[in-house]
């Protein structure tokens, strides 16, 4: 497993997936920062006006499109000249190469979550919002990364499958408004993209009972469990589409 994932953090050396890691989460957050600016007089709530604004293009619409882009980019190298065969022929599990490759992708999704917390704080310094900084949203930050890796699971899945790199991230996007849909439903929990707005507490910031944060760590575990399950079984009795 730890030469798995060794030759998973070398072929990122040297790429430019740490610059998409970065741009994704400036983009949204300058969208939220103009957002509240130029509406400073009707949110009067500091740091929570100030979430909502900035979580809510990144937590809805950017962070599932980096999820998706992480998954394809990953999975790119073994699309080409066949070397999805030569991986497949080798004496390893075909269960910790995907396990390898899941793991890669939380820890990726983990410093773009930490890198937008820091641009949250550097935001509200910038705007002089008093009061402390609220420890809830680093809860919604780490809760978000949860349910990322429920999504990372099924996008990991469906870049294995397909060589194309753009299609996983256009079913993502899909994904994202049947998401919402199943939210506004009362549904969110049965979902993961509706999980991750849920967890990143962008459309609500009402918080969640005891209860309902067990209800929302097992239903993450269990797509996990179970997307990653149907991913591995696929890459064991399927043919990858490769080139």
């Amino acid at each position: 497993m730890i030469r798995i994932l060794s030759a998973e953090w070398l072929k990122l050396r040297h790429s430019r997936i740490g610059m998409v890691l970065a741009i994704l989460p400036v983009i949204s957050l300058l969208i939220g920062c103009f957002n509240y600016y130029f509406n400073r007089s009707a949110l009067h709530n500091g740091w929570y006006s100030l979430w909502t604004q900035v979580s809510l293009f990144y937590g809805e619409f950017f962070l599932p499109i980096l999820i998706a882009i992480c998954c394809a980019f990953i999975c790119r190298l073994e699309h080409m000249n066949r070397n999805w065969n030569m991986i497949l022929a080798a004496p390893i599990s075909i269960t910790n190469l995907f396990v390898a490759k899941l793991f890669t992708v939380s820890m990726m999704i983990f410093a773009a979550q930490a890198f937008f917390m820091l641009m949250y704080w550097f935001a509200g310094q910038l705007f002089s919002i008093p009061g402390p900084f609220p420890k809830e949203t680093v809860l919604w930050s780490l809760r978000g990364w949860f349910a990322s890796i429920s999504i990372s699971a099924l996008q990991l899945g469906l870049s294995i499958r397909l060589k194309s790199f753009s299609t996983p991230i256009g079913i993502s996007l899909c994904a994202v408004f049947l998401g919402i849909g199943l939210y506004v439903l009362n549904l969110g929990m049965l979902f993961p993209y509706s999980l991750l707005t849920i967890g990143m507490g962008v459309l609500s910031q009402k918080g969640l009972t005891f209860t309902e944060n067990i209800v929302f760590m097992i239903m993450n575990i269990f797509f996990i469990l179970l997307l990653g399950n149907w991913s591995i079984s696929r890459l064991k009795h399927k043919d990858v589409i490769s080139s």
